[in-house]
């Protein structure tokens, strides 16, 4: 099988980083949001995306489309 050696260098530190926190993922997190936050370098986030929304004829509102189950066969959903 190949191996990406660059992955391979990403896994060892990531490893070392978490280790040394003895697996606290809280730990890590609150090191990771310090380091982010002296690093200099401008953070964008961005806002969570909205469903789109559609018009209920029946109730008179807008609700959120959501994906349509796949019916096949001629079977009704």
């Amino acid at each position: 099988m190949w191996k990406d050696e660059v992955l391979e260098e990403i896994y060892k530190i990531r490893e070392e980083h978490a280790k040394s926190f003895n697996y606290d993922l809280q730990a890590i997190c609150d090191d990771l949001r310090q380091k982010q936050s002296t690093s200099g370098w401008q953070i964008i986030s961005h806002p969570l995306k909205q469903p789109p929304l559609r018009y209920n004829k029946s109730l008179h509102l807008p609700l959120p489309i959501y994906p349509q189950p796949n019916c096949e066969g001629g079977s009704s959903c």
